[in-house]
């Protein structure tokens, strides 16, 4: 059975997400998709077999770009996990299916998701589910000085 999760399923889903995003805080998860459950621009799914939650997906509207789509809003997995001893029973697919069906009722004409260069399980599974690769990143960040810097290079 998937579910789709409501505020009182947060803490269930924090203990799993927690396993995707370790590096994590539980109550920081835990506050998230509480927020998330009152938004309607995303929706959570929960994989329960014989009662016990095996998995979820995470699903939102990006209104922003989104490498290789050409349409907005576009419908984002923006996570998915399956405990391990229950992989390769067809769940990651029903709850894929249920996030695609959940952008189609939004409106989507597209569904986009990402994964780590180096997580080929997912990405064998993002072309098993019919995505095609978009493109190859590598993100940059820094931080930025407390005061302006000053010389001529930007002026307004």
């Amino acid at each position: 059975m998937i579910k789709r999760a409501g505020f009182e399923d947060s803490p269930v889903l924090a203990q799993l997400a927690l396993k995707v995003w370790d590096d994590a805080l539980l109550a920081d998860l835990t506050h998230e998709f509480e927020v998330m459950s009152r938004g309607d621009h995303c929706a959570s799914f929960i994989k329960y077999v014989n009662d016990q939650p095996v998995g979820f997906a995470n699903v939102s509207l990006r209104v922003d770009y989104v490498e290789g789509c050409e349409t907005s809003p576009v419908g984002y997995l923006e996570g998915l996990y399956v405990e391990h001893q229950y992989r390769y029973n067809g769940y990651a697919t029903e709850l894929m299916k249920v996030c695609e069906q959940w952008a189609r009722e939004q409106g989507c004409q597209e569904f986009a998701s990402d994964c780590l260069l180096t997580n080929e399980e997912s990405l064998a599974f993002h072309l098993s589910c019919g995505f095609q690769e978009a493109n190859r990143l590598i993100c940059f960040h820094k931080k930025l000085q407390d005061s302006l810097v000053e010389d001529d290079t930007y002026r307004s």
